[in-house]
């Protein structure tokens, strides 16, 4: 187990790059530091970053930048999301069979640069993706000429450093509208949010210490009995959660530090909040649904539009199938990614019927408390599966009595839908 304060690899290099995007907020304030040396900076800045985090292996991230890029210029609007999100696609899918072949065919550990490269190469098919359904839909609109600015733009959005390593969708609409701001628009960064952020920082890492205080040395769901499980599992999933919310709010303090979140101007149409960690809202939920709408905020925006809104049938199966395949198809993240489906489904039905049948205060209350406790276990659940990934670990879940959580969904799920076909009632709108 690691100590309090132990920073993986991403962390350390997210913490190395604050100060530069201290000093990219701090230059942009002058009036000799241009739009183009802006993006120059930001270009300059994720090329030595990914090659200081991913040493060779940044030319697996260079490459298909570049290949957007030309795409972007070469093929029309109508068919340039077609085309790069193939390409995109296609390469990330080699360089995850690569991480396949190490893991399962080696039976090696594989190389800690190389899965850096994999977490931004995902963050980059975001990007990517994002920008040519703008391009697609006619919300950004490409100058054929080469020698145009909006090459300049394409790369820096593609690979500016802030965004590189971790963080949160950045659109390139509002990448623009932030990069393009006079000087007058910058402002000093104030030390009360500095300071907020910080000590959640710190208060996240003190109840990690703890957490893992709790879950103790060697344990695992191959050592332990009935309830014991259960325990297990709880304490390992809030310990997995909370290095997600520890890893939301460095990412996000490294993009408001380079002032990406300063403007005070609402959040363009569509764009929604540029933060990903509701952390109340994850934590106190009854509802799974809501949950998963309030995970990871911008990735779960960008399924929505890239997946979901496009789909024609089984929209909500599409999108948790399409995740599989974008994080990796590791059979843990197949069988996680198709169980939050069907929890998912489940949970509309499951409220919707409930508020109907509890009207008075104290059924509520009560529903409430057991719904919260059922919601967290099959998070817990889906968390594991997705996190351990292998064969032997989810065969070690599955076994297990966690497995009675998604079990009763299931059943709820089955008997719901038969009562409402018989009925001839339409199925829950999944955007509720």
């Amino acid at each position: 187990m690691d100590g309090l304060f132990y920073f993986d690899p991403v962390t350390f290099y997210q913490v190395v790059a604050f100060p530069f995007a201290l000093l990219f907020n701090f230059l942009c304030a002058m009036d000799s530091f241009s739009i183009t040396a802006r993006h120059i900076f930001l270009i300059l800045g994720g090329c030595l970053l990914a090659w200081m985090a991913m040493a060779q292996y940044a030319v697996l991230v260079f490459i298909p930048a570049f290949c957007a890029v030309a795409l972007f210029q070469s093929v029309s609007p109508e068919k340039v999301h077609c085309w790069t999100f193939s390409f995109q696609m296609t390469w990330q899918t080699l360089c995850h069979l690569g991480l396949h072949y190490t893991e399962y065919y080696l039976q090696e550990p594989p190389c800690m640069r190389f899965c850096i490269t994999l977490s931004s190469l995902m963050l980059l098919t975001q990007r990517v993706t994002w920008l040519s359904l703008d391009i697609r839909e006619g919300q950004v609109v490409v100058k054929e000429a080469w020698r145009s600015p909006c090459i300049l733009s394409f790369c820096s959005y593609l690979l500016f450093f802030p965004a590189l390593l971790g963080g949160p969708l950045c659109s390139f609409k509002r990448f623009q509208t932030q990069v393009s701001r006079s000087e007058s628009q910058w402002r000093p960064l104030s030390f009360r949010p500095a300071a907020r952020r910080g000590l959640l920082l710190l208060g996240l890492q003190l109840l990690k210490a703890l957490v893992r205080g709790l879950l103790g040395a060697g344990s695992s769901l191959a050592d332990c009995h009935l309830l014991g499980c259960t325990y297990v599992m709880w304490t390992t999933a809030a310990l997995f959660k909370l290095t997600y919310y520890c890893r939301w709010i460095l990412d996000e303090s490294v993009l408001w530090a380079a002032g990406f979140s300063l403007g005070p101007d609402p959040p363009l149409h569509g764009e929604g909040d540029i933060s990903d960690a509701d952390i109340w809202t994850l934590e106190t939920t009854h509802r799974l649904a809501l949950f998963t709408r309030t995970w990871n905020r911008s990735t779960t925006r960008w399924l929505r539009r890239l997946v979901f809104e496009r789909a024609e049938a089984w929209p909500l199966l599409q999108t948790f199938a399409f995740s599989a395949w974008w994080h990796g198809l590791h059979p843990g993240q197949v069988f996680g990614f198709l169980c939050w489906a069907l929890m998912v489904q489940a949970d509309y039905l499951i409220h919707g019927c409930a508020k109907v049948l509890v009207s008075a205060w104290p059924g509520r209350l009560l529903y409430r408390a057991v719904t919260w406790t059922h919601t967290q276990l099959i998070v817990a659940y889906i968390l594991l599966a997705v996190e351990l990934r292998s064969v032997s670990s989810l065969r070690l879940l599955g076994a297990s009595y966690n497995s009675l959580f998604p079990l009763l969904y299931c059943t709820g799920l089955i008997l719901l839908a038969r009562k409402k076909k018989r009925a001839g009632a339409s199925p829950a709108p999944f955007t509720q």
